[in-house]
């Protein structure tokens, strides 16, 4: 292996660590950083870093996992703490709160796919798209502010990849909505469009309005009336109230995907667990009904919910909202994917990337520059962690 190769690697491999690891334990990737560079031998040197990735890794993605759970405990502890003592009212984001919808729905759709006898890797692979959608969850929630003027560039490229579905995708009855993924079949748009969406709610920028623009002339090229009425109904729930230019050529351009889409022939059948599953429920059984229905509620609670902090975060949250509601409504109308109640990661993936980009939890009359970041604290002993590690 290069000697130059090996260096590079392992110089990744603790970059990795510093990206993984939670604010309060990246010491320890600084301090390997630091162990590493005084090493003098290449190859020494990379299976120093792997080894420390080894021990460090498995925790890090632990923690990543744990970040949900951890950020609704955290908000309750603050909102007991506020009551008790009379200090700042807490309003419940809709971010902690979405999270446990989102598990929530997913439980409810493999109760719902257990009664009605689905074959047990439909289950599964639910639930390992639910814990891959919560790591992304994760880190997208980690990634700096100071990053969000390239926010128009990531929609313009995600509509770019939309696009080539479009062209070269797997085409069924002359739609073509679908990429394989070493044997599973993924529909980009159901797990691209809704962040999107969202994202551009907060960001109308011209990059973001081209990328919407180019997302609607794949939707039409799919076709896909489903993601062209989620566009439509989310552009229209920010427009109502932020009628910007870019919001009005973003919505015009989803109103002619719709027309396109709809003048167009869409002849695929229903798949078992998959479309119609509002209504086959209940001939399965009243309790698969009610739960299919209780996890369709629980899909449209986190754009409800949540402090209304500014105009940006009022606007994502009803982005949000018609987006999910407009995917719920196209399930029940026609053949469509059920959203994370039925089987299919795509809209799982979705629907958790997409709550990445709702507010948090927020105190009020809190004074933030009160609240000392956890780098502020006093420096560790590098060397000392690098001894435990």
């Amino acid at each position: 292996m290069n000697v130059r190769f090996q260096r590079c690697v392992a110089n990744l491999l603790c970059r990795a660590l510093l990206f993984l690891l939670p604010p309060h334990q990246r010491d320890w990737a600084l301090a390997i950083q630091a162990e590493l560079a005084e090493i003098p031998e290449d190859t020494q040197a990379l299976l120093f870093a792997l080894e420390s990735f080894r021990g460090l890794a498995p925790r890090a993605i632990g923690l990543l996992l744990m970040q949900p759970v951890l950020s609704l405990m955290a908000a309750e502890v603050r909102a007991s703490r506020a009551g008790a003592g009379g200090g700042f009212g807490v309003v419940r984001g809709p971010s902690p709160v979405g999270v446990l919808c989102a598990v929530g729905a997913a439980a409810m759709g493999l109760v719902y796919l257990t009664l009605a006898g689905a074959p047990v890797r439909y289950l599964g692979g639910n639930v390992g798209a639910l814990l891959i959608g919560l790591v992304l969850w994760a880190l997208a929630r980690r990634i700096p502010a100071s990053v969000g003027h390239a926010s128009g560039a990531l929609i313009l490229g995600l509509s770019a990849l939309l696009l080539v579905t479009s062209l070269l995708g797997l085409r069924v009855e002359g739609a073509s909505r679908w990429v394989g993924l070493g044997g599973v079949f993924v529909q980009p748009s159901l797990i691209l469009l809704p962040l999107m969406l969202v994202g551009f709610s907060r960001t109308r920028t011209p990059l973001a309005t081209m990328g919407i623009v180019v997302a609607a002339l794949a939707m039409a090229l799919q076709p896909d009336r489903a993601m062209a009425a989620m566009m439509t109904t989310a552009l229209a729930a920010v427009a109502a109230t932020h009628a910007d230019r870019p919001t009005s050529l973003a919505l015009l351009a989803s109103l002619l995907s719709l027309a396109v889409t709809l003048l167009r022939p869409d002849a695929l059948p229903a798949t078992p667990f998959v479309d119609q599953v509002l209504f086959s429920s209940f001939s399965v059984h009243v309790l698969a009904g009610l739960t299919v229905v209780a996890g369709l509620v629980m899909l449209l609670v986190p754009g409800l919910l949540g402090g209304a902090r500014d105009e940006d975060s009022r606007l994502a949250r009803r982005a949000f909202g018609a987006a999910w509601l407009a995917a719920v409504l196209a399930a029940v109308l026609g053949n469509y994917p059920t959203p994370v109640v039925g089987y299919g990661g795509s809209a799982i993936l979705g629907y958790v990337l997409s709550l990445s980009l709702l507010p948090g939890p927020v105190r009020q009359g809190e004074d933030t520059a009160s609240a000392a970041p956890d780098e502020a604290r006093t420096s560790r002993d590098l060397h000392s962690k690098v001894s435990l590690a």
